[in-house]
């Protein structure tokens, strides 16, 4: 719910436009502290998109709430997509539920390689400094937050814990879990500490 500055909208809205953008129909939303904040703003907006909720009575982790948010989902024999609530992103939804397709996998997530938050110092091969960089791309992939899974996918996912700690490194093992490397030039951006807040609205204003 926090805003974008200069939008008046929350990630929450960008998000769903996004989706929308993309062909998605339906989303379910899931809550938990302070839920009420959420509905509320969903019940006062005009959407783009049919849009339910669902609220945790008590905390189940990451993976349980996904869990208990898909048995809500409207056609629960249908791949479906799951975003994090603190990223805001711009890529081809399409593309990626093609490459989960190809790979026949049960869970694959879009991988991002953000700019580093620090700038980088490089040295010759005797140790003398020849140039700063100032915030790199980071050398690794990460996880970022968005999904698509296989209908099957609930079905492996915990009542309480946390996917990414026990479902995902199992899959991973099978070879059943796939990463999509964000095409060049797609947006991501999460959305941690008031810094970001700040870079992402600044981003908007330059397209």
């Amino acid at each position: 719910m926090v805003e974008i500055p200069g939008t008046g909208v929350p990630i929450i809205g960008h998000q769903l436009a996004w989706l929308a953008a993309e062909g998605v129909t339906d989303a379910v939303v899931s809550c938990g502290h302070l839920a009420e904040v959420l509905m509320e703003w969903l019940d006062a907006t005009e959407l783009p998109l049919k849009v339910s909720c669902v609220v945790e009575k008590e905390p189940l982790g990451r993976g349980g709430g996904l869990k208990f948010a898909a048995a809500s989902l409207p056609r629960p024999d249908e791949p479906w997509y799951a975003t994090n609530g603190d990223i805001w992103t711009r890529f081809s939804l399409t593309e990626m539920a093609a490459f989960h397709q190809e790979r026949g996998a049960d869970a694959t997530l879009a991988l991002a390689r953000p700019n580093m938050p620090w700038g980088a110092v490089e040295t010759d091969q005797f140790g003398h400094v020849i140039d700063f960089i100032e915030a790199p791309p980071s050398p690794y992939l990460i996880n970022a937050g968005v999904y698509v899974f296989s209908a099957a996918f609930r079905d492996l996912l915990p009542d309480r814990g946390d996917h990414e700690r026990a479902t995902f490194p199992r899959l991973a093992r099978q070879r059943r879990l796939a990463g999509f490397p964000l095409p060049q030039g797609a947006y991501w951006r999460a959305i941690d500490t008031a810094k970001d807040l700040t870079e992402a609205a600044k981003e908007l204003r330059q397209g």
